[in-house]
């Protein structure tokens, strides 16, 4: 599941029912890990059509050389994944009021 906001003003009580959160979903069963930005973490969503179309995102003579700047002077670590949209529902404030 990936989960992106957009947040309010303010905190609101945010910080102390995330923490709260994280501690629940930690013992809930099948759940298996959770990263959020932080100062140094970064987060890419991006979307495909389909594995050959990522695979030759990847491939792209362009993104190569980024790739290897990234690799070279940008990053200490990075993980990518390849996950299946599933399910896909969202809230607006705006639009149910």
């Amino acid at each position: 599941m990936i989960f992106t906001t957009v947040r309010t003003s303010g905190d609101n009580g945010y910080s102390d029912l995330s923490d709260k959160m994280f501690e629940l979903v930690s013992k809930q069963k099948g759940f298996s890990g959770v990263e959020s930005p932080g100062e140094e973490t970064g987060i890419t969503v991006t979307y495909w059509i389909d594995l050959q179309a990522i695979k030759k995102w990847k491939e792209n003579a362009e993104h190569r050389i980024v790739q290897d700047k990234g690799r070279s002077d940008w990053y200490e670590f990075y993980k990518t994944r390849i996950a299946k949209v599933e399910k896909d529902y969202e809230f607006d404030k705006e639009v149910t009021g």
